[in-house]
């Protein structure tokens, strides 16, 4: 995901000269492309995450379109009330990219694990969250977001996740994207856990399930006319995230479905647990850990599926 974004980035630099790139100290080789051909729109801010984001809401004050790039914790909760007060209170277009979300940095430990910052940005004002969930979908939210008028969370995995896109998508803020068509139950996914929420349809089918997949790349704002239908259509939806089930995705649509719904489908949720994993291991192994896998997820989904037709 973050060679796309590089790239992309790159890309986008030609097509608008306002845009502005802040570094926290991390990336510099990744984005040498970037830097070759914009020298002056570069700026390695150091491990200063918090007046980073000053920096980047004095830019945007003044007419350029700044993107602040580094590891999702360092760019959210590290500098949460600049962005509440600096970025959000003046809706300004500024581009929060955070790399590494979710378990993505799990080898690293729980100071670089992130299964909060959907929580935490979406609850303020004027804030845009966008979770894309393979490197094409990089491309296209990141488009998207720059031609969006205030601040967007953009929140990205790392590198070498699965393509699910044969193609760039086309595709608009606030309206999810279909990935697989099916009629006994519905899979929302949201992020980079998009490539098993497509391996569990495609298990759940040997088991005679045909599972709708949809692609929600935008947590806030949701796509309500879509989820209408569905809860009408489905007698089960299925949320899928990699964050924690306070808070995130899932949290989200249950909340829509509590005030808006008026379908009958029952909603169950996975993601994260309430705990930290303090026993260091790869991405998958902090997946299995919470239980995200295409064995148990199937499991778990089959045996409330039956309990809810019976």
């Amino acid at each position: 995901m973050r060679n796309a974004f590089a790239q992309e980035l790159t890309q986008l630099a030609k097509e608008e000269s306002r845009l502005v790139f802040l570094s926290g100290d991390i990336g510099n080789k990744l984005f040498d492309a970037f830097k070759a051909q914009c020298p002056d729109r570069f700026y390695n801010c150091g491990v200063a995450e918090q007046n980073m984001m000053g920096v980047a809401a004095g830019m945007a004050k003044s007419g350029l379109k700044p993107i602040v790039y580094t590891i999702t914790p360092f760019a959210t909760t590290r500098c949460y009330e600049q962005i509440r007060v600096d970025v959000c209170s003046h809706n300004l277009p500024v581009i929060i990219a955070g790399v590494g979300s979710g378990l993505s940095y799990a080898s690293l430990g729980p100071t670089h694990q992130s299964c909060e910052d959907i929580a935490l940005l979406r609850v303020l004002p004027n804030m845009t969250v966008l979770c894309p969930g393979d490197a094409m979908e990089v491309r296209a939210t990141l488009r998207a977001a720059i031609r969006h008028s205030g601040p967007v969370y953009l929140r990205l995995g790392k590198k070498g996740e699965p393509v699910v896109h044969q193609t760039i998508p086309s595709l608009t803020i606030g309206r999810a994207l279909e990935m697989a068509a099916g009629k006994d139950l519905c899979l929302l996914s949201t992020g980079n856990i998009l490539p098993l929420a497509m391996d569990v349809a495609r298990q759940l089918e040997q088991s005679k399930l045909s599972t709708r997949v949809i692609s929600f790349h935008t947590v806030k704002p949701l796509d309500a006319t879509l989820l209408t239908e569905i809860f009408i259509k489905y007698p089960l939806v299925v949320t899928l995230e990699e964050h924690s089930l306070l808070g995130g995705f899932g949290s989200a649509i249950a909340e829509w479905k509590t005030d808006y719904s008026e379908g009958k489908g029952k909603l169950i949720r996975f993601g994260t647990g309430d705990d930290y994993i303090h026993i260091t291991g790869d991405q998958n192994y902090a997946r299995a850990r919470f239980g995200l896998t295409c064995d148990l997820l199937c499991k778990k989904i089959l045996e409330v599926y039956k309990k809810t037709i019976l």
